[in-house]
């Protein structure tokens, strides 16, 4: 099967596809390249000219020359497909020039820092499903010249735009009822609408609009770092905001709301969900210190992006603690709620239990009276051979219940003796040890004079 990329399909498209300068011009939008696997594959291809300018460029997987480096991004989709499927999608956009061992060491699982074919590879794949919002997968192999990035959906923050485009540097205004768009210009303000803020309120990061452009590639490798880095604190983030919000819900619910979380295992789950964003972060303190410690040695990797990298893993710890604390606050309301559920069995047995007492007595006269046994009062048995056998039968359970309640109660007895016993013992040392340290202190009716000591 021939999984060689297509070239555009006609002039305009390679137009477009062309370097168009952001002095004037800006970028406007991001163009997606036609591949076999066309809309499952988006692509994104920049060059920088190293002075804070950057172009868009064709999909050629080219070096830069000079003071030039080129960008090319892959973004996968975030479905259910199969590892090998993903494998595929990259085959399609980036062999030639790339090989099987470099496609391997990009889209496979889990933490890698090394040297492939010449390059600098480093990955933090995550092993869950793709369609899960706590999967991360972000891979980079960097060279001189180039760097070409894999991340499993969009990477907020990863991209650039045209300043002009940044919602952030616009003048808000507050939402009247009778807008009905979300973004409507009116006056000297835009208007956002509520569910716009909150999603704002999420980030800890500005828009692509306000990315610093990198001058080298060090300082792109710096940025890609930083923003897989900042998507993990805004999944984080959206996570402790959704649990604050089931605190209140759980503060002002009732019985109906409880027995639906403990049904929809709704703590469970997102506990899991928390040790899955923790194994990220552990694939990260793993990969990140290490790829500062290669990049380092490089000629072209500058002494200042070092220590952002270090910030960046410093980052990363804290995150760790964060998740920390709030798997602890996860387990705690859990614990909560099983505490609750208990509490709702334990009142259902004392109920039960509440009416086994009213039904006892019925019980007992019933067992009594329907013996098969002779002598039973107002049954009309007066045989003198049978007379005596429900008095015989009484007194053997008068016996047995005796048995019983010593069984329950000599443990109790036994503990009462045994501290008896030990407090006898006590005061009994207690007085002998007094009666010696008077004698030997008290000589002829006078106490010893030792400086205004005792000896003990």
């Amino acid at each position: 099967m021939d999984l060689a990329r297509e070239e555009p399909i006609n002039d305009l498209e390679a137009d477009e596809m062309e370097r168009q300068p952001l002095g004037d011009t800006p970028l406007r939008e991001r163009h997606v390249y036609r591949t076999q696997y066309q809309g499952m594959v988006r692509q994104k291809a920049y060059i920088f000219d190293g002075c804070g300018n950057f172009y868009n460029k064709e999909w050629d997987l080219a070096e830069g020359r000079g003071n030039e480096f080129c960008w090319y991004h892959v973004e996968l989709p975030k479905g259910n497909e199969k590892l090998a499927q993903s494998a595929q999608y990259l085959i399609s956009v980036l062999c030639p020039p790339l090989k099987l061992q470099d496609i391997l060491s990009l889209v496979s699982n889990g933490p890698f820092c090394g040297h492939v074919d010449g390059a600098l590879v480093f990955r933090v794949n995550s092993p869950g499903p793709p369609s899960s919002e706590f999967t991360f997968r972000i891979a980079a192999r960097v060279t001189e010249n180039s760097v070409i990035t894999v991340s499993l959906g969009r990477v907020p923050r990863l991209g650039f735009s045209q300043i002009g485009q940044s919602l952030l540097s616009e003048i808000p205004r507050v939402e009247s009822p009778s807008s009905p768009g979300s973004e409507q210009k009116e006056g000297a303000g835009i208007v956002i609408r509520e569910h716009v803020l909150e999603f704002l309120l999420t980030m800890n990061h500005s828009e692509e609009a306000d990315n610093p452009v990198p001058k080298s590639v060090s300082n792109l490798v710096v940025h890609i770092v930083d923003t897989h880095v900042d998507h993990l604190q805004d999944v984080l983030t959206k996570l402790e905001m959704d649990l604050d919000s089931v605190e209140l819900q759980l503060d002002k619910g009732g019985f109906a709301l409880k027995k639906q979380m403990l049904d929809d295992r709704r703590f469970p789950k997102m506990h899991l969900d928390l040790q899955r964003l923790l194994q990220v972060i552990a694939h990260g303190e793993q990969v990140f210190p290490r790829v500062k410690e290669k990049c380092s040695s490089k000629h072209w990797f500058a002494s200042e992006d070092i220590n952002s990298l270090e910030e960046l893993i410093g980052r990363l710890r804290r995150l760790k603690d964060n998740v920390g604390f709030i798997a602890n606050r996860v387990t705690a309301i859990q614990a909560g709620l099983d505490s609750w559920q208990a509490e709702q069995i334990n009142r259902k047995l004392y109920y039960l239990s509440f009416l086994s007492i009213i039904f006892l007595p019925l019980s007992i006269i019933t067992g009594v009276f329907g013996m098969n046994v002779g002598g039973v009062p107002w049954t009309g048995q007066n045989a003198p051979e049978l007379r005596d056998g429900f008095r015989n039968v009484m007194m053997l359970c008068l016996a047995m219940l005796l048995l019983v309640l010593l069984c329950f109660c000599f443990p109790a007895l036994y503990s009462r003796v045994a501290a008896w016993q030990r407090n006898r013992a006590v005061g009994r040392s207690w007085s002998l040890n007094r009666k010696s340290f008077l004698k030997r202190t008290i000589q002829n009716g006078a106490v010893q004079d030792r400086g205004g000591y005792l000896r003990i």
